[in-house]
This record gives C-alpha cells, sequence and structure tokens, in this order.
C-alpha cells in the first residue's frame, strides 16, 4: 500500500519527537476498517460478531511497509476513541511480535503499541512492561479471537518495549 493520501515524510514530527498514527479503526467498534489507496478513502473490511469489539484504536504508521504488504499496524492506547482517519501523534512503547497463518502458509504481522500524546491513563508508560500484565492477555486474546473469526490462527512470538519497536519503524520505514 502506498498511502497516496498519507504522505511518508509527514509521518514523523520531528518538533515534538512524535510519530503520527492514522486511525483505521475505533475503539469499540464492530466493524473493521481499511484505508484503500486507490479509492483514497476507508472502507469496510470486517464486521466482528456481537460482543467482540477492538479494545483499542487500530491503525497504522504511514511510510511504513510491513511483511504482509501493509503499512504496520499499529495498536493505540488512548482514554476514549478517536474517529476513523483521526490522525494523532504518539510514541512506540513496545511491539507485539506475532504470525498468523491463513490457507496454510505462516506470515508475520508485528503490531507495534503506541501511547497517544494526549492519553490520561497510559501517558506515564514508557514501556508495554509497564501495563498490567492482565491488559497485555487481553490484548493477546483479541488477536487470538479476531483471527479465529477470521478462520486464521494466531501465534504471539513475543512482547518487547520502545527500543525493539524503534528498531522495527526503522527497518519497514520506506525510502
Amino acid at each position: 500500500m502506498a498511502q497516496a493520501g498519507f504522505d511518508r515524510t509527514l509521518a514523523y514530527d520531528r518538533k515534538k519527537g512524535q510519530w503520527r498514527v492514522v486511525i483505521e479503526t475505533p475503539k469499540g467498534s464492530h466493524n473493521k476498517y481499511k484505508y484503500d489507496e486507490k479509492l483514497k478513502r476507508f472502507v469496510l473490511s470486517t464486521v466482528l460478531p456481537e460482543g467482540m469489539v477492538f479494545p483499542y484504536d487500530f491503525g497504522f504508521l504511514p511510510g511504513t511497509k510491513a511483511e504482509d504488504g501493509d503499512p504496520v499496524d499499529v495498536l493505540l492506547l488512548l482514554d476514549a476513541p478517536v474517529f476513523c482517519g483521526c490522525v494523532v501523534l504518539a510514541r512506540p512503547i513496545g511491539v507485539i511480535e506475532a504470525e498468523q497463518q491463513e490457507d496454510g502458509d505462516w506470515e508475520r504481522n508485528d503490531r507495534l503499541v503506541f501511547v497517544a500524546s494526549e492519553s490520561r491513563t497510559h501517558g506515564n508508560c514508557k514501556s508495554v512492561k509497564d501495563l498490567d500484565s492482565r491488559e497485555l492477555k487481553e490484548i493477546e486474546e483479541f488477536f487470538v479471537s479476531y483471527n479465529r473469526v477470521k478462520k486464521r490462527k494466531f501465534k504471539l512470538l513475543g512482547i518487547h518495549g520502545p527500543r525493539k519497536a524503534e528498531k522495527l519503524i526503522t527497518r519497514l520505514r520506506r525510502k
């Protein structure tokens, strides 16, 4: 995805030292949205079953390309949901390294974990290790359940802090 509507040079705010995360799916949504570069619009991708919602805002980091061909996924910790397409200044606190299996093939699909600069609840969080272990387990279980609904398997490979997240961003940034 070239993210035609999202200029990669604007992904990082040098003055504030933070990244601009584009939200695709708001916290609490049953609907999963995805940015379509050809349409330059957000489109409905999936509807979750009753009782299942996104636990946090979910989006992507412009100017990156993950191993699945899409921009790298971002789980954004923020107090209240923001709207689809909203750009949020945030900083990485970690990465959830994972693989998912679809049609028999395993594919790497890591998720960055960011904290919004305006978050009251998680504002002091510097690393995923600062999160409650129950909260981390619930995030992991969401991804397992989400992939099961999509008839895929999900395997957690590890959860790492901000240093590993920054290395991943550097590796996946488009030149």
